[in-house]
Order: structure tokens, then C-alpha cells, then sequence
């Protein structure tokens, strides 16, 4: 009896098995290849190639819109090679009907890895550069959007003089091009780039994008009668140097703008840096110094030129260091003098009636202010830059340490070493000072030296007086000094003005 049921069992077995899993059991063991997506299982298959050939039949419409010969799986797809001896094989419409929707196909092309630049905080902390990702089709178009975006900061004929080693001589003054390149470290790898990825096609939409950070169109402006470039760039929040690079069929800023005519005001954002190191060899001119007497038989209000100040003339050697057409570095290494100034001297009366400030008022116009520095190279200009207002003027050049004088009589309001920014949005300053001149006007001195300032709050000061010298504390890339002009207390109500419009 027990030897009936074991048998009856084991047919039982053989019948469950004969009717139900014989079609997904061989007796031959066979290759297939076993297909993954994201790591989940999607079957079998016999041919690989078939299904690759069969995704890049099926994406006609791929090939149209990048006008590539072959499309190519997904890049999270596996597919395995496998020894089985199972039956369950899926067609290769089955498994593409799987993935269709799910993971995008690829074509080939280039990624492109433009590495950020680090940068520090007013605490001297690290800030991590933002490493960007670009796609597009050919390595040459990529090559070609890299110039000319390198040359929309670099004058085309200057760049093409570097570049062919054709640059004339400096013979008197002048300036030479010693190196140009790109800060960051970019690579480019060939591989397959999957087509949900923003993918370029043409060197205009990718030169774009490098230069602007976005292929969107930018806003645009209709000229009006009386427009000139410098004003259409400030009242849009451009540089005059932004302005020019976004509307490359003007010249320079004294092109002519014709009422009607249309003009991009995209804010340049450079997802590269473009470095360029120049030489250069100019005349200007020596400032002299001004020398005050004083009379206490004259009231305050009185003030006489006894000998009128004469600019000298000077041959200067720089190297001046350029990003992205901004001057980030500026450094004279030689000096020789062609013509010695001659120092302005002026009496003041000393003697006051109701007034007791021990001082004259100044008048803010045109020609009464003296300048902050021994030197005159401008390296940054009150304006918009990249969007943002630079509420002084940078002078640099003069040297480490080098005098900054009061460019009016007045009161010292701030004498102080600040980081981490104004109240108001001013940002890290160094060693600074503020003076109240007494008529609605005050000037600020940023980034002195260490240690440099001559003045403390509550010194009353004459005007080219010494109250500091020029350094880099603070927010500052090099040696110089934010000189700025502002009507109103600075960032606490006050508006900035052109310290340019009072000289």
C-alpha cells in the first residue's frame, strides 16, 4: 500500500511537470543575454545586436533632430551574457516596448567638464567652485565656441597678433599681449550621451551659453533719441564692456546708437575664465602735491592759490593682469620720471566767527577735489558689472604702502579695519575710512595696508592731507584703493556718485 502512493505521487509529479514547465526547460543548455534596466531584470534575449539594431531603427526621429547616424541604448541598460538552460526568451520588441518610455536613448557625442574655481570668503574660507557639465555633438564646434567666446573679452586683432606671434614691438609706449588662457581646468571625453541631456548642435547656441550661461534670448532695448551706449549700459545695470561684448557690431562706446534700433542687454555670465597677461609701457601724468598755510588773521571762508599746482609727466612699466576684460592685477615695475610737478600751495584763514569746525566748506563741483592717490591708473570704474553696481573707482599701480590723501577738507566719520561687509550691502573693505566734508558729500578709502591708517574718528582733515596708505585688506584681488564719492551717508541713505564727474 505505501509503495501505491509513492508512485502515485511521483506521477503525479511527472504529469505537473510535462504540462507545465517543459516550454521554459531545454535540455540543451544556450546563450542568451540577460537584460537590465536600472538593475531590475527585464528578461532574456538571444541577440544583443538585434536589439541594438532594432532601438536604432525604431529612433528615426532622434536621428532627424541631431542629425546622427546611430542611436544607441540607454546608458543604465546592462545586458549580461549567460549560459541557461531556460526557455523563457523575450523578443527584442517586447524588451524595447519596456524601455521605450522609460530610460532615455543615446547618441554619440562629447562631455565636456569645465572645472570651478575656488574661491575664499571674507573669513578666509574655502568656497568651492561649481563644476559645469556641457554636451554637444562635435569636439571642433567645441574648440571653435572656446575662441570666440575668448575673443568677445580680447580685441580679435590683438588676439589674432598674439596667437601668430606678430605683435609689434613696444618702441616708446604701447602694450603686448604675454600670455592668454583659460583658468579653468576643461577636459573633453567622447562617449555616449543620452538625449533627455541638453545637447549642442551649433557653435552659436553653445558661444552663447558660454558667455551668458543660458541659450535664452536675452532682453532687448530700443534706442531713443539722445541714447549713447554708456547710458543705455548703466541704466540697465551693464558695464560699458558687457554692453559691447553682447552687441558685437559697435566698436566701442563712442559708436553712434540710432533712435529705433534694437539692442541686446544680456548680463554676461562667463562659465570660464579667460586670463590675459599684459605688458605695457604709457606716459601720465605726476600728480603734485598740495601744501597749506595758514593765516589765523583770515577767516575760514578765505582760501587763496599762492602758487598754482603743475602736473609732472612720468614713463610707466606695467603688468597689467586681465579677467574675463575686467583688470584684476595692476603693477608698476619700473617708473622714470620726464617731468616734475610742481606742488600746489594755498593759504587758508584759521580764524572763525560762529563757525568753529576749523575749516572752510568745500564745494562739491567739478575741479575742487584732490586726488586720492600718487598715482592715476584706474583699473575698475564706478558702474555695473556683471549686474552688480561698483559704487567707486579702483586706483591702482602706485605701490604697497603708498600715500592716500583726503580729497577734501572734512571730519573722519569711520577709521576702522571691517570684514564681512557694510550695513547695507558694502562688501569686505579692509582697513577703511569714511569722511563727512560737511556739504551732504563723503568719500570712502578702502583696502588700505595693515596698520596703514593716519586718521581716527573725530580728526578733522585738510584737503591731500595723508590719512592712509594703499594696500589689499579685505575683499581685493591687489594692491589698491576703492575711492568712492557719495551724496549721503554711505549705504546708510546715501547715493553714490562718478567720483569721475568731480575731476
Amino acid at each position: 500500500m505505501k509503495r501505491i502512493k509513492i508512485l502515485t505521487i511521483f506521477l503525479l509529479i511527472i504529469t505537473l511537470f510535462t504540462q507545465v514547465g517543459y516550454k521554459s526547460i531545454s535540455n540543451k543548455p544556450q546563450t542568451v543575454y540577460h537584460v537590465y534596466l536600472k538593475g531590475k531584470s527585464l528578461g532574456l534575449i538571444t541577440s544583443k545586436k538585434r536589439l541594438e539594431d532594432y532601438i536604432d531603427k525604431k529612433q528615426q526621429e532622434i536621428k532627424d533632430k541631431y542629425d546622427v547616424s546611430k542611436v544607441y541604448l540607454p546608458e543604465d541598460l546592462d545586458i549580461v551574457k549567460e549560459i541557461t538552460f531556460s526557455n523563457n526568451i523575450k523578443s527584442v520588441e517586447k524588451i524595447y516596448s519596456e524601455i521605450k518610455d522609460i530610460s532615455p536613448f543615446t547618441i554619440s557625442g562629447y562631455m565636456i567638464k569645465i572645472k570651478g574655481i575656488d574661491t575664499k570668503d571674507s573669513n578666509g574660507k574655502t568656497i568651492k567652485g561649481t563644476t559645469k557639465i556641457i554636451y554637444c555633438l562635435d569636439k571642433k564646434m567645441f574648440e571653435e565656441a572656446i575662441q570666440k567666446t575668448v575673443k568677445s573679452f580680447i580685441p580679435e586683432s590683438d588676439y589674432n597678433a598674439y596667437a601668430e606671434g606678430t605683435q609689434e614691438e613696444i618702441e616708446d609706449t604701447g602694450s603686448i599681449i604675454k600670455n592668454i588662457y583659460i583658468e579653468n581646468k576643461i577636459t573633453i571625453k567622447k562617449q555616449k550621451i543620452p538625449v533627455d541631456k541638453t545637447i549642442y548642435q551649433n557653435e552659436e547656441d553653445l558661444t552663447k551659453y558660454l558667455l551668458f550661461g543660458t541659450t535664452e534670448k536675452q532682453a532687448t532695448y530700443v534706442v531713443k533719441k539722445g541714447d549713447t551706449i554708456p547710458k543705455v549700459a548703466f541704466e540697465n545695470k551693464l558695464s560699458t564692456e558687457e554692453f559691447l561684448i553682447a552687441n558685437t557690431n559697435f566698436t566701442d562706446e563712442n559708436s553712434l546708437l540710432s533712435p529705433g534700433q534694437e539692442v541686446t542687454l544680456g548680463i554676461i555670465k562667463p562659465q570660464f575664465n579667460v586670463i590675459e597677461d599684459d605688458y605695457v609701457v604709457l606716459r601720465q601724468e605726476k600728480n603734485f602735491t598740495t601744501e597749506t598755510q595758514y593765516d589765523d588773521s583770515k577767516y575760514t571762508d578765505y582760501s587763496e592759490v599762492i602758487q598754482t599746482g603743475i602736473k609732472g609727466e612720468e614713463k610707466v612699466t606695467q603688468r597689467v593682469m586681465k579677467k574675463n576684460g575686467e583688470i584684476i592685477s595692476l603693477q608698476n615695475t619700473s617708473t622714470e620720471t620726464l617731468k616734475e610737478p610742481v606742488n600746489e600751495i594755498i593759504k587758508k584763514g584759521t580764524k572763525t566767527t560762529t563757525y568753529t569746525s576749523g575749516y572752510g566748506v568745500p564745494v562739491a563741483t567739478k575741479g575742487q577735489w584732490g586726488w586720492p592717490a600718487t598715482c592715476s591708473n584706474i583699473t575698475s570704474p564706478f558702474g555695473y558689472r556683471w549686474g552688480s553696481l561698483h559704487d567707486g573707482t579702483d586706483i591702482a599701480g602706485c605701490g604697497y604702502g603708498s600715500n592716500i590723501f583726503a580729497a577734501q577738507a572734512g571730519t573722519v566719520v569711520v577709521s576702522a579695519k571691517k570684514t564681512g561687509g557694510y550695513p547695507g550691502g558694502y562688501g569686505d573693505n579692509g582697513e577703511y575710512i569714511i569722511i563727512d566734508h560737511h556739504n551732504g558729500y563723503y568719500t570712502m578709502y578702502a583696502h588700505m595696508c595693515p596698520g596703514c591708517r593716519k586718521v581716527s574718528a573725530g580728526d578733522n582733515v585738510v584737503k591731500g592731507q595723508v590719512i592712509g596708505g594703499m594696500g589689499m585688506t579685505g575683499m581685493a584681488t591687489g594692491i589698491h584703493v576703492h575711492f568712492a564719492i557719495w551724496y549721503g551717508y554711505p549705504y546708510r541713505g546715501g547715493r553714490a556718485q562718478n567720483a569721475m564727474n568731480f575731476y
